[in-house]
């Protein structure tokens, strides 16, 4: 699934995302009304254990016990690893300012990777919207990162629910979009950094990653909730070419024991 070397470039895959979702929701717009706001905790809150891969040579999959929460607190809100406040209505959500949670930095403590220098973990900040629609939901987000690389991040996602029985299953399809600036400072290695290290020299241009998703909520007696998810994304040549990078896709998922609010 390489959507650079087919001429399909991410900021268009974004866009026809984008535009698949308002044309389905834009009909419905004028009869559309945002969830009202509560002054109470709605949703899941507890603890995960989160697995995410890397793609870094001589790195494996770090594990991590930390909070887990997908819940709505007034404007304020938590998807997991994004969070933020909801500000004016649009549609079937709101225009919301958010931030994320992100693992794509990393150090250079290895043996493979000695000459290099640690990457810091990017700080994704921008606005949103979730737009819980009759067809499902559509979410659109487009931050920039206030760490390091200062770079674009633009992500487009649907997810879809279904009932089998008491477990509740979301299939998810999305795409994602990194600025040369976001991915050349994870992924690109410097003149200096190939002297010291002996890898090639590179310059890694814009990244589109397409996503494929699946979670799972499985009920263990009212009001706790099991909850499960696995995504891959499919790098494109921008990513996998880096010498720095030893995969074509990269999984992350979860698994969370949280307390349902209603």
């Amino acid at each position: 699934m390489n959507c650079k070397n087919t001429g399909f470039n991410g900021l268009q895959a974004f866009t026809a995302l984008a535009l698949a979702a308002a044309a389905l929701l834009v009909p419905h717009l004028a009869s559309a009304q945002a969830a009202p706001l509560t002054d109470k905790l709605v949703g899941d809150v507890g603890g995960a254990v989160y697995g995410t891969q890397s793609v870094i040579r001589s790195k494996g999959t770090d594990s991590t016990v930390l909070p887990y929460g997908f819940f709505d607190y007034g404007r304020f809100f938590a998807r997991v690893d994004t969070f933020g406040v909801k500000t004016v209505p649009v549609g079937y959500g709101y225009l919301e300012l958010v931030g994320r949670v992100s693992q794509d930095g990393w150090r250079a403590d290895t043996a493979a990777l000695a000459g290099l220098t640690d990457r810091k973990t990017p700080i994704p900040l921008g606005v949103g919207t979730f737009q819980q629609t009759p067809y499902g939901a559509f979410i659109l987000n487009a931050f920039v990162d206030a760490n390091k690389s200062r770079g674009a991040l633009l992500e487009a996602t649907y997810a879809a629910e279904f009932k089998l029985g008491r477990v509740s299953f979301y299939p998810q399809l999305g795409v994602e979009y990194r600025s040369a600036r976001y991915a050349n400072y994870l992924y690109g290695v410097t003149a200096a950094e190939s002297l010291a290290s002996g890898y090639a020299s590179y310059n890694a241009g814009a990244s589109t990653t397409p996503v494929l998703g699946l979670a799972v909520d499985v009920p263990l007696g009212n009001p706790w909730i099991l909850s499960l998810q696995l995504r891959r994304k499919w790098l494109d040549s921008a990513v996998y070419n880096s010498p720095l990078v030893s995969r074509k896709t990269q999984d992350t998922g979860f698994v969370a024991l949280s307390y349902r609010f209603k």
